[in-house]
């Protein structure tokens, strides 16, 4: 017999397709039942919203990434170039520790709040809050946003540890979610650390559908935000990261192997606004932008 926490995320997706059919039929709603039934791994049934994006970005038309543009109104978008998913991925695509690495068909890994470990392991992230929204939009349509994407994101502890791979008894910092009408998906996570050789970061993948994140090769865009550097000084400087203090004076965006290749209108893009301070944490959002 198998047991239901452990039989992936499109297992998931079915409890939860299964859940919101029987809730409405509770509440007498035959008719929308039906008209529902589409849910958000199918192709055919995507939304588009008509909302404008709360964060503005720069166009730009250089980079590693599909290249486009899009405006509406008084706000401009950009494609997000892609970048390198780095050796920690566990999206299938390399292995952790002997085995081939897929938190992707875990289940469980579809949440908001990725700070704990789960799918019976136990263990919290330690460090200082962030709570981010990202604004997935169209490039090539005005900047519409693009619902019912996902959105996977992992990145390293406050200390610049990844789990699976430099810890292989936690799976936290990880996690999926999908993107709304308006085209956003936010998380719950903790600023990151800084560890020697690269720019404090947060690694990314967007898919076209929960149905098909489950595995790197489906991925529409593989990228990573750049923290910005006042809030990495602030929480750095506050204690609990370790050496990450120490080892951020010795890093820049330009100086990093993945940000340093792209224009500054491009490094601006992929930072996120962020508000708050080291002891309430910190929340704030990002666009990334897609060539459709």
């Amino acid at each position: 017999m198998h047991d239901d926490h452990d039989r992936g995320l499109l297992f998931d997706l079915q409890i939860m397709r299964r859940r919101q059919l029987l809730g409405l039929m509770a509440a007498g709603g035959g008719a929308l039942m039906l008209q529902g039934c589409g849910g958000s791994g199918d192709s055919g049934t995507t939304a588009t919203s008509s909302a404008t994006t709360t964060t503005t970005t720069t166009t730009t038309t250089t980079g590693t990434g599909t290249t486009g543009t899009g405006t509406t109104g008084s706000t401009t978008c950009a494609s997000t170039p892609t970048e390198t998913n780095g050796p920690y991925p566990a999206d299938g695509s390399n292995m952790a520790n002997g085995v081939l690495s897929n938190i992707l068909n875990t289940s469980g890994v579809l949440r908001s709040d990725i700070r704990t470990s789960f799918a019976g392991l136990s263990g919290t992230a330690a460090g200082v809050p962030l709570t981010l929204t990202i604004n997935l939009v169209n490039v090539n349509s005005a900047c519409a946003a693009l619902a019912d994407y996902a959105i996977y994101i992992w990145h390293a502890d406050a200390l610049g540890q990844y789990s699976i791979y430099d810890l292989p008894q936690q799976n936290y910092l990880r996690g999926v979610q999908t993107t709304n009408a308006n085209g956003q998906a936010t998380f719950t996570t903790i600023v990151p650390g800084c560890y020697a050789g690269r720019y404090p970061h947060i690694h990314f993948e967007v898919f076209r559908s929960l149905a098909t994140a489950t595995a790197y090769a489906n991925r529409s865009l593989v990228s990573q935000f750049a923290i910005p550097a006042a809030v990495c000084q602030a929480v750095y400087a506050a204690g609990g990261y370790g050496q990450s203090a120490q080892r951020f004076t010795q890093t820049s965006t330009a100086s990093d192997n993945v940000f340093g290749d792209n224009t500054s209108a491009q490094i601006a893009a992929m930072t996120p606004s962020l508000t708050g301070d080291p002891t309430a944490g910190y929340t704030g959002s990002v666009t990334v932008g897609l060539a459709v």
